[in-house]
């Protein structure tokens, strides 16, 4: 899904384009090869990947217990780092079952924002094996700030990035 960039959005589901549906690497590749790359998105705008049946939003009952590590990249790196997360998800590299729901790219206008979403907030064990192959995959930088908050902070504070747990 593609979320497009514009005003203030004010039901954020209803500003989602749907791109695609596949079953298969083969399938996925036949979309990818003709989206555009992050770089060439406009900002403000989002790309969601995203296993059928789950929605890209907070209250889709598989993410509402949930929540998501955060990667903040500045601007010119993220396709490549989208291009190795999103083959590390299809690829299943996470290896934690059906505990990851999706990967989200955000465009902004100062950085771009990595993001993969997971079922289960307080289960420690998954979430940082979730964590340190996100690190591992996309070959990030010891020193990476990761973040992480859950679909409730987010419900309640109604923010995706603020007031985010760090983790160094």
């Amino acid at each position: 899904m593609h979320r497009v960039p514009g005003s203030k959005i004010t039901n954020y589901e209803s500003a989602m384009k749907r791109i695609a549906v596949f079953g298969s690497v083969e399938d996925f590749w036949a979309v990818y090869s003709h989206l555009k790359r992050p770089h060439e998105l406009p900002n403000v705008s989002d790309y969601h990947l995203f296993k059928q049946g789950v929605r890209p939003v907070w209250e889709d009952p598989a993410n509402i217990n949930g929540g998501k590590w955060i990667v903040r990249l500045k601007k010119g790196i993220a396709s490549r780092y989208w291009e190795n997360l999103v083959m590390a998800v299809i690829g299943d590299q996470f290896d934690v079952g059906p505990e990851i729901c999706g990967v989200v790219l955000s465009i902004r206008s100062s950085e771009d924002i990595l993001s993969i979403w997971n079922q289960s907030a307080h289960e420690g064990r998954i979430n940082l094996k979730i964590r340190d192959t996100m690190k591992r995959v996309l070959s990030l930088p010891a020193d990476t700030i990761m973040e992480y908050k859950t679909h409730n902070d987010a419900l309640r504070d109604n923010s995706s990035f603020r007031n985010t747990d760090v983790f160094r």
